[in-house]
Protein backbone atom coordinates (compact mmCIF):
# COMPACT_ATOMS: atom_id res chain seq x y z
CA UNK A 1 0.00 0.00 0.00
CA UNK A 2 1.51 3.74 -0.69
CA UNK A 3 1.09 5.07 2.63
CA UNK A 4 1.15 8.69 1.61
CA UNK A 5 -1.63 10.28 2.49
CA UNK A 6 -4.52 11.56 0.30
CA UNK A 7 -3.56 15.32 0.16
CA UNK A 8 0.36 14.44 -1.11
CA UNK A 9 -1.24 12.27 -3.68
CA UNK A 10 -3.99 14.63 -5.30
CA UNK A 11 -1.05 17.70 -4.94
CA UNK A 12 0.98 15.81 -6.34
CA UNK A 13 -1.78 14.90 -9.68
CA UNK A 14 -1.84 11.24 -8.23
CA UNK A 15 -5.22 11.19 -6.91
CA UNK A 16 -8.38 12.79 -8.49
CA UNK A 17 -10.78 14.31 -5.42
CA UNK A 18 -13.97 12.39 -6.03
CA UNK A 19 -15.31 14.46 -2.55
CA UNK A 20 -14.89 18.03 -3.56
CA UNK A 21 -17.07 16.84 -6.94
CA UNK A 22 -19.96 14.82 -4.32
CA UNK A 23 -19.95 17.88 -2.31
CA UNK A 24 -21.78 19.64 -4.99
CA UNK A 25 -24.16 16.69 -6.30
CA UNK A 26 -25.45 16.39 -2.73
CA UNK A 27 -27.41 20.13 -3.40
CA UNK A 28 -29.20 17.92 -6.08
CA UNK A 29 -30.04 15.16 -3.91
CA UNK A 30 -33.58 14.72 -3.43
CA UNK A 31 -36.13 11.65 -2.44
CA UNK A 32 -36.20 10.56 -6.15
CA UNK A 33 -32.67 10.10 -6.59
CA UNK A 34 -32.55 8.03 -2.85
CA UNK A 35 -35.71 6.00 -3.94
CA UNK A 36 -33.60 5.11 -7.50
CA UNK A 37 -30.47 4.09 -5.36
CA UNK A 38 -32.53 1.82 -2.99
CA UNK A 39 -34.15 0.17 -6.54
CA UNK A 40 -30.95 -0.21 -8.32
CA UNK A 41 -29.12 -1.47 -5.25
CA UNK A 42 -31.56 -4.12 -4.56
CA UNK A 43 -32.23 -5.15 -7.94
CA UNK A 44 -28.67 -6.10 -8.78
CA UNK A 45 -28.49 -7.59 -4.78
CA UNK A 46 -32.15 -9.45 -6.28
CA UNK A 47 -32.97 -8.51 -2.74
CA UNK A 48 -36.10 -6.77 -1.70
CA UNK A 49 -34.99 -5.85 1.73
CA UNK A 50 -31.33 -5.99 3.38
CA UNK A 51 -33.27 -6.66 6.74
CA UNK A 52 -30.90 -8.21 9.10
CA UNK A 53 -28.38 -8.02 7.26
CA UNK A 54 -24.27 -6.16 7.61
CA UNK A 55 -23.00 -4.36 4.78
CA UNK A 56 -19.98 -2.64 4.12
CA UNK A 57 -19.34 0.20 1.32
CA UNK A 58 -15.91 0.55 0.52
CA UNK A 59 -15.46 4.21 -0.81
CA UNK A 60 -18.29 5.41 0.10
CA UNK A 61 -18.07 8.64 -1.94
CA UNK A 62 -21.25 10.96 -2.10
CA UNK A 63 -23.03 8.49 0.70
CA UNK A 64 -25.74 7.48 -1.41
CA UNK A 65 -25.67 4.13 -1.77
CA UNK A 66 -24.85 3.88 2.12
CA UNK A 67 -28.30 6.00 2.59
CA UNK A 68 -30.07 3.79 0.35
CA UNK A 69 -28.81 0.42 1.92
CA UNK A 70 -29.30 1.89 5.39
CA UNK A 71 -32.82 2.31 4.25
CA UNK A 72 -33.45 -1.01 3.05
CA UNK A 73 -32.57 -2.06 6.59
CA UNK A 74 -28.63 -3.21 6.59
CA UNK A 75 -25.82 -2.14 9.51
CA UNK A 76 -23.74 -0.35 7.18
CA UNK A 77 -20.49 0.39 7.67
CA UNK A 78 -18.86 3.07 4.96
CA UNK A 79 -15.29 3.53 4.79
CA UNK A 80 -13.11 6.49 1.87
CA UNK A 81 -9.79 7.28 1.74
CA UNK A 82 -10.96 10.76 0.56
CA UNK A 83 -12.00 12.90 3.63
CA UNK A 84 -14.07 14.92 1.58
CA UNK A 85 -15.78 11.66 0.30
CA UNK A 86 -16.32 10.96 4.23
CA UNK A 87 -17.87 14.60 4.84
CA UNK A 88 -20.24 13.49 2.42
CA UNK A 89 -21.49 10.62 3.75
CA UNK A 90 -21.28 11.74 7.03
CA UNK A 91 -23.57 14.42 5.51
CA UNK A 92 -26.31 12.16 4.82
CA UNK A 93 -25.87 10.38 7.81
CA UNK A 94 -26.46 13.07 9.90
CA UNK A 95 -29.15 14.38 7.73
CA UNK A 96 -31.77 11.37 7.38
CA UNK A 97 -30.21 9.36 10.13
CA UNK A 98 -29.07 11.62 13.01
CA UNK A 99 -27.81 9.53 15.83
CA UNK A 100 -28.40 6.31 14.74
CA UNK A 101 -26.00 3.54 15.79
CA UNK A 102 -26.83 1.30 12.55
CA UNK A 103 -24.77 3.21 10.31
CA UNK A 104 -21.05 3.68 11.30
CA UNK A 105 -18.96 6.58 8.87
CA UNK A 106 -14.69 6.58 8.92
CA UNK A 107 -12.01 7.55 7.11
CA UNK A 108 -10.00 4.46 5.48
CA UNK A 109 -8.30 2.84 2.53
CA UNK A 110 -9.30 -0.24 0.51
CA UNK A 111 -5.45 -1.33 0.45
CA UNK A 112 -5.65 -0.91 4.12
CA UNK A 113 -5.96 -4.97 5.00
CA UNK A 114 -5.22 -4.71 9.00
CA UNK A 115 -7.65 -2.12 9.30
CA UNK A 116 -10.30 -4.19 7.18
CA UNK A 117 -9.56 -7.14 8.69
CA UNK A 118 -10.43 -6.28 11.87
CA UNK A 119 -13.31 -4.93 10.66
CA UNK A 120 -14.61 -8.38 10.97
CA UNK A 121 -16.78 -10.17 7.74
CA UNK A 122 -20.08 -8.90 6.17
CA UNK A 123 -23.11 -10.46 4.42
CA UNK A 124 -22.78 -7.89 1.97
CA UNK A 125 -19.41 -6.03 0.61
CA UNK A 126 -20.57 -3.27 -1.63
CA UNK A 127 -17.66 -1.32 -4.00
CA UNK A 128 -18.97 0.35 -6.92
CA UNK A 129 -16.69 2.13 -8.97
CA UNK A 130 -13.86 1.97 -6.54
CA UNK A 131 -11.38 -0.31 -6.73
CA UNK A 132 -9.88 1.11 -10.13
CA UNK A 133 -9.04 3.96 -8.56
CA UNK A 134 -7.02 3.14 -5.66
CA UNK A 135 -3.63 2.07 -7.87
CA UNK A 136 -3.56 -1.29 -7.08
CA UNK A 137 -7.09 -2.77 -8.23
CA UNK A 138 -6.28 -6.77 -7.64
CA UNK A 139 -5.28 -5.95 -3.84
CA UNK A 140 -7.84 -4.25 -3.02
CA UNK A 141 -10.07 -6.44 -4.80
CA UNK A 142 -8.32 -8.89 -2.89
CA UNK A 143 -9.06 -7.26 0.30
CA UNK A 144 -13.07 -7.04 -0.39
CA UNK A 145 -13.18 -10.30 -1.38
CA UNK A 146 -12.50 -12.08 2.04
CA UNK A 147 -14.59 -9.38 3.95
CA UNK A 148 -17.14 -11.08 2.82
CA UNK A 149 -18.69 -14.39 4.59
CA UNK A 150 -19.37 -17.21 3.48
CA UNK A 151 -23.00 -17.48 1.76
CA UNK A 152 -22.29 -13.81 2.00
CA UNK A 153 -22.44 -11.23 -1.11
CA UNK A 154 -20.07 -9.10 -2.78
CA UNK A 155 -21.31 -6.47 -5.38
CA UNK A 156 -18.30 -4.71 -7.27
CA UNK A 157 -17.91 -2.37 -10.73
CA UNK A 158 -15.08 -2.25 -11.97
CA UNK A 159 -13.58 -0.58 -15.64
CA UNK A 160 -13.86 -2.53 -18.99
CA UNK A 161 -10.77 -3.28 -20.48
CA UNK A 162 -10.95 -1.95 -23.80
CA UNK A 163 -7.67 -2.06 -25.00
CA UNK A 164 -5.97 0.89 -26.28
CA UNK A 165 -8.65 2.79 -25.70
CA UNK A 166 -8.12 2.19 -22.11
CA UNK A 167 -4.79 3.27 -22.47
CA UNK A 168 -5.73 6.56 -24.19
CA UNK A 169 -8.17 7.28 -21.33
CA UNK A 170 -5.14 6.42 -19.14
CA UNK A 171 -3.49 9.65 -20.40
CA UNK A 172 -6.57 11.87 -20.49
CA UNK A 173 -7.48 11.22 -17.03
CA UNK A 174 -3.92 12.28 -15.73
CA UNK A 175 -3.32 15.32 -18.13
CA UNK A 176 -6.74 16.12 -16.41
CA UNK A 177 -5.04 15.77 -13.29
CA UNK A 178 -2.12 17.72 -13.58
CA UNK A 179 -4.20 21.03 -14.65
CA UNK A 180 -5.36 23.99 -12.90
CA UNK A 181 -8.84 22.97 -11.25
CA UNK A 182 -10.30 26.06 -13.31
CA UNK A 183 -8.75 24.68 -16.52
CA UNK A 184 -9.26 20.82 -15.62
CA UNK A 185 -13.10 21.36 -15.25
CA UNK A 186 -13.25 23.48 -18.83
CA UNK A 187 -11.19 20.35 -20.52
CA UNK A 188 -13.48 17.82 -18.64
CA UNK A 189 -16.67 19.69 -20.33
CA UNK A 190 -15.25 20.67 -23.51
CA UNK A 191 -13.91 16.60 -24.33
CA UNK A 192 -17.07 15.46 -22.43
CA UNK A 193 -20.09 17.08 -25.01
CA UNK A 194 -17.57 16.58 -27.84
CA UNK A 195 -17.83 12.55 -27.18
CA UNK A 196 -21.37 12.99 -26.70
CA UNK A 197 -21.94 14.92 -29.55
CA UNK A 198 -19.76 12.21 -31.67
CA UNK A 199 -22.12 9.68 -30.51
CA UNK A 200 -25.28 11.33 -31.38
CA UNK A 201 -23.93 11.95 -34.89
CA UNK A 202 -23.02 8.50 -35.28
CA UNK A 203 -26.32 6.94 -34.36
CA UNK A 204 -28.25 9.24 -36.35
CA UNK A 205 -26.19 7.80 -39.51
CA UNK A 206 -27.52 4.76 -38.35
CA UNK A 207 -30.73 6.13 -38.67
CA UNK A 208 -31.32 5.49 -34.75
CA UNK A 209 -30.59 9.24 -32.89
CA UNK A 210 -32.37 8.02 -29.88
CA UNK A 211 -29.99 5.12 -29.13
CA UNK A 212 -27.56 7.74 -28.07
CA UNK A 213 -29.73 10.87 -26.72
CA UNK A 214 -32.34 8.24 -24.94
CA UNK A 215 -29.69 7.33 -22.16
CA UNK A 216 -28.61 11.11 -21.82
CA UNK A 217 -32.86 11.98 -21.50
CA UNK A 218 -33.04 9.46 -18.42
CA UNK A 219 -29.75 10.02 -16.79
CA UNK A 220 -31.85 9.99 -13.64
CA UNK A 221 -32.41 6.94 -13.52
CA UNK A 222 -29.30 5.32 -13.82
CA UNK A 223 -28.93 4.34 -10.15
CA UNK A 224 -29.90 8.27 -8.68
CA UNK A 225 -26.99 9.44 -10.34
CA UNK A 226 -26.47 13.21 -12.33
CA UNK A 227 -24.79 13.78 -15.72
CA UNK A 228 -22.10 16.74 -15.00
CA UNK A 229 -21.18 15.04 -11.66
CA UNK A 230 -20.51 11.42 -13.65
CA UNK A 231 -18.83 13.31 -16.30
CA UNK A 232 -16.40 15.43 -13.83
CA UNK A 233 -16.19 12.06 -11.99
CA UNK A 234 -15.28 10.37 -15.36
CA UNK A 235 -12.57 12.55 -16.55
CA UNK A 236 -10.93 12.76 -13.51
CA UNK A 237 -11.11 9.38 -11.97
CA UNK A 238 -7.51 8.83 -11.47
CA UNK A 239 -5.64 6.66 -10.61
CA UNK A 240 -7.20 4.02 -12.94
CA UNK A 241 -6.88 0.72 -13.68
CA UNK A 242 -9.41 -1.60 -15.85
CA UNK A 243 -10.28 -5.15 -16.27
CA UNK A 244 -12.49 -7.77 -18.27
CA UNK A 245 -15.12 -9.15 -17.35
CA UNK A 246 -14.08 -12.49 -17.72
CA UNK A 247 -11.24 -11.96 -15.61
CA UNK A 248 -13.05 -10.43 -13.03
CA UNK A 249 -15.03 -13.90 -12.48
CA UNK A 250 -12.04 -16.53 -12.92
CA UNK A 251 -10.50 -13.44 -10.37
CA UNK A 252 -13.34 -13.80 -7.62
CA UNK A 253 -13.63 -17.98 -8.51
CA UNK A 254 -10.21 -18.87 -7.75
CA UNK A 255 -10.69 -17.06 -4.64
CA UNK A 256 -14.05 -19.65 -3.79
CA UNK A 257 -16.70 -17.28 -5.23
CA UNK A 258 -19.47 -18.00 -7.20
CA UNK A 259 -20.26 -15.33 -9.87
CA UNK A 260 -24.48 -14.85 -9.58
CA UNK A 261 -25.08 -12.09 -12.34
CA UNK A 262 -23.97 -9.24 -13.96
CA UNK A 263 -23.45 -6.31 -16.12
CA UNK A 264 -21.28 -6.56 -19.03
CA UNK A 265 -20.01 -2.92 -20.39
CA UNK A 266 -19.35 -3.63 -23.68
CA UNK A 267 -17.22 0.56 -23.91
CA UNK A 268 -16.83 3.04 -21.95
CA UNK A 269 -18.14 1.95 -18.03
CA UNK A 270 -17.61 -0.41 -15.58
CA UNK A 271 -18.64 -4.21 -15.49
CA UNK A 272 -20.98 -4.99 -12.01
CA UNK A 273 -20.81 -8.29 -10.77
CA UNK A 274 -22.13 -9.64 -8.13
CA UNK A 275 -20.63 -13.01 -6.62
CA UNK A 276 -21.48 -14.95 -3.67
CA UNK A 277 -18.76 -17.43 -0.96
CA UNK A 278 -19.44 -20.50 -1.34
CA UNK A 279 -19.61 -21.95 2.31
CA UNK A 280 -16.37 -23.82 1.19
CA UNK A 281 -14.08 -23.65 -1.46
CA UNK A 282 -14.81 -25.70 -5.21
CA UNK A 283 -13.08 -28.42 -6.38
CA UNK A 284 -10.19 -27.22 -8.87
CA UNK A 285 -11.79 -26.86 -12.52
CA UNK A 286 -15.14 -25.65 -11.40
CA UNK A 287 -17.32 -23.02 -13.41
CA UNK A 288 -18.93 -20.13 -12.48
CA UNK A 289 -22.86 -19.12 -13.61
CA UNK A 290 -23.11 -16.96 -16.16
CA UNK A 291 -24.63 -13.35 -15.97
Amino acid sequence: MNETSFAEQRGSGERFGFGDNWKSFLELLDEGRVVEAERSLAAMLDLTTLEGRRMIDIGSGSGLFSLAARRLGAEVHSIDFDPSSVWCTRHLHDRFFAGDAGWTVEEGSALDRPHLMALGQFDIVYSWGVLHHTGEMWTGIANAIDLVRPGGLLFIAIYNDQGWKSHFWWLVKKFYNVLPRALATTFAWTAGLSLNALNIIKYTLKLKPMEAIRPLLAYRQRRGMNFSHDLIDWMGGFPYEFATYSALVNYAHAAGLLHVRGKIATSLGCHELVFRRLERTPASGGQSQGA
